[in-house]
């Protein structure tokens, strides 16, 4: 039965078999129809691999824990997270917390991220005076790219209005490892934008934000000594460079 929340994409990967696969058995031809409440048929051998993740246990948080990055560490969406602990959208975790996650997937969520991209060192790149014209979360005074991930460091001015490129869900915002106080912004089309180095935050999770609308305050990058927004994109889990993804609809900045 379809969860609140889920798509044919995730859970698919939930039980290992390709989208393509699960919409030819249930003879779907349109993703984006799928409805809270409807019964899908899984091929066998995946079905059987599910009802294992099924199997709960424990997770203690840690610091720098949130739910959606637990969710993700853990191959689950976010609204599968909170159904299967009971919490609200709004719910908000604490360190030393214990909360139910698939038992397959019982890994710390801090040590299994994927390497944390090394934000004090952003590798400076030649960019064109176009790159510098497009939206961006503060007003940009040098654009580089950090080691090893398409995410990008920003240096604005302190205190400056950190402003969201899109319409969507604020999913995540507090604290979150090297990058100081982080919003993270599901959008459509599956895109996640992720807006880090915040001095103070704007949003609560749950709140929805427009192009332009405020997220936080931009901070200081305790190691460069500069006012600096780090900001990375995903689509499906996988990195998109922040001068390709899409901006507001109708922008001149796009």
């Amino acid at each position: 039965m379809v969860g609140r929340g889920e798509t044919i994409y995730s859970i698919s990967r939930f039980y290992g078999v390709s989208a393509d696969e699960l919409m030819r058995v249930n003879n779907l031809s349109d993703p984006s129809r799928l409805q809270a409440g409807s019964r899908l048929k899984i091929p066998s051998a995946a079905a059987a691999s599910g009802s294992a993740q099924q199997q709960l246990t424990n997770y203690r948080v840690v610091r720098g824990d949130t739910l959606y990055s637990i969710a993700r560490t853990n191959g689950i969406t976010l609204q599968t997270l909170l159904d299967l602990n009971n919490f609200s959208a709004n719910h908000m975790i604490k360190i030393d917390d214990v909360i139910r996650i698939p038992a397959r997937a019982a890994v710390s969520a801090a040590s299994a991220q994927p390497a944390t991209p090394a934000v004090n060192n952003p590798v400076a790149v030649p960019v064109s005076s176009g790159v510098y014209s497009l939206s961006w979360p503060v007003n940009p005074k040098d654009i580089s790219y950090m080691t090893g991930q398409m995410g990008v460091v920003i240096e604005g001015e302190y205190t400056e209005s950190v402003k969201s490129l899109t319409v969507g869900k604020v999913i995540s915002a507090g604290p979150w490892r090297k990058f100081g106080r982080v919003v993270i912004v599901e959008a459509s089309g599956g895109y996640f934008y992720m807006y880090g180095g915040c001095d103070s935050l704007s949003v609560n999770v749950g709140d929805r934000v427009s192009p332009g609308m405020e997220v936080g305050r931009l901070g200081i990058n305790t190691v460069s000594g500069k006012p600096q927004v780090f900001l990375m994109v995903f689509r499906n889990d996988n990195p998109v460079d922040p001068a390709l993804a899409p901006r507001a609809a109708g922008s001149d900045k796009t």
